[in-house]
């Protein structure tokens, strides 16, 4: 099975690649893989890099090479990858340090960086320096949802490849062939993650993410007042709170266990004073990390709530089209009776309001009042009062 394997629905994207790979002579040395959450970016990208990586190799030797790159070990591939707000100026300057050196054992030296568009402007211009004067045998792979995330002069620099969203069929079938998932299932987890690969796995392997899923529309189906949005809102966070730390809980205990190994300690030992350091930054490290989560979250919250108030339109226009949430159509039938399809209109304008708020910094929960009592009916012009 090669990397390009684990792709689904973008045949498009993949041809390009394998092309690009093929003619070392119109190699481009920067490209940018851009698509909505869920499309596959990082995965394309590290497949990619793969087929960079492996050139002519033997068939035991690209095996070995395609181990390397998911194992992030391989000596050519330099990887940026984070869980936090932004990339920090010094992360990019020490790839670009990296950047100049020529391949050690492969054709290229490849360096990735998920989530491109967590770059500040200033951030970006060091990375602009590099890719206007790279060396020749260094590929930049970068990824984010779209090309106007990042500044145009990086833009006019990069090749870009665009990612389609997979159809509900391509994921569940994925799900079956990959996971061993039930198709029944397969196919609702593709449905309800709307497409997000990684969202879907979860769905479908998760009891406890589908529960918290489930609970997420309940609350917001439950909303009958500005006081019950408020209350509402105080639940919606604390939902996401639950599913960030069911994400990050195991792994943050594996890098403390693997710390202390490294340090020579062992589990519920007392830290030696001289070693405290370095597990304070790493709990720090982790504090971000977790702050970034629960965002994540409560985005994760918005998006489901998103697909409720359309589905909700859907049925008040007759449109007959499929419903994300097959599972409570009689709920939403019951809920679009009662409203109208300027309300549930309403309601998607508001999320995308809160969205946008959160993102700015403003406190979550309040952000989810404003957008639950106009999501409500109950008072309209809410947003105007923040």
């Amino acid at each position: 099975m090669s990397a390009w394997d684990e792709l689904t629905g973008q045949d498009a994207a993949i041809a390009a690649l394998q092309d690009a790979v093929a003619d070392a002579g119109s190699m481009t040395h920067s490209w940018l893989i851009t698509g909505p959450p869920g499309s596959g970016r990082s995965n394309l990208a590290f497949a990619f890099a793969t087929a960079l990586l492996q050139g002519s190799q033997t068939e035991a030797e690209a095996a070995r090479t395609a181990k390397q790159v998911a194992a992030r070990t391989h000596p050519d591939l330099a990887v940026l990858a984070t869980d936090r707000v932004i990339i920090s100026i010094d992360e990019v300057r020490q790839l670009v340090s990296q950047s100049q050196f020529s391949p050690s054992i492969a054709p290229y030296r490849v360096i990735v960086i998920e989530d491109a568009d967590r770059m500040t402007e200033r951030t970006s211009n060091v990375l602009l320096k590099a890719l206007e004067e790279p060396p020749p045998r260094t590929v930049w792979i970068l990824c984010a949802p779209s090309a106007a995330d990042l500044i145009p002069t990086i833009r006019s620099r990069v090749r870009v490849v665009r990612l389609r969203v997979p159809s509900v069929a391509e994921v569940a079938q994925l799900l079956v062939s990959r996971n061993g998932v039930d198709p029944a299932r397969a196919e609702s987890a593709a449905r309800e993650s709307q497409s997000h690969i990684g969202m879907a796995v979860r769905l479908a392997t998760d009891d406890d993410a589908r529960a918290r899923r489930a609970r997420t529309l309940d609350i917001a189906l439950s909303v009958q007042s500005v006081s019950g949005a408020v209350l509402a809102a105080e639940k919606l966070v604390a939902v996401a709170t639950d599913d960030a730390k069911a994400l990050t809980a195991e792994r943050e205990e594996e890098e403390r266990f693997a710390a202390l190994r490294s340090l020579g300690i062992e589990p519920g030992a007392s830290v030696p004073a001289g070693m405290r350091a370095s597990l304070k930054a790493l709990e720090e490290d982790q504090k971000r990390r977790a702050t970034r989560s629960v965002r994540d979250g409560i985005d994760r919250v918005l998006v489901d709530l998103m697909s409720l108030y359309r589905d909700q339109l859907m049925l008040q226009l007759g449109a007959g089209v499929d419903l994300v949430n097959e599972a409570i159509r009689g709920d939403l039938e019951v809920t679009s009776r009662a409203g109208s399809a300027e309300q549930s209109l309403g309601a998607l304008d508001a999320i995308a309001v809160a969205r946008r708020r959160i993102e700015g910094n403003t406190p979550p929960g309040l952000a989810l009042e404003a957008m639950l009592i106009t999501a409500s009916g109950r008072v309209p012009a809410i947003s105007s009062l923040l």
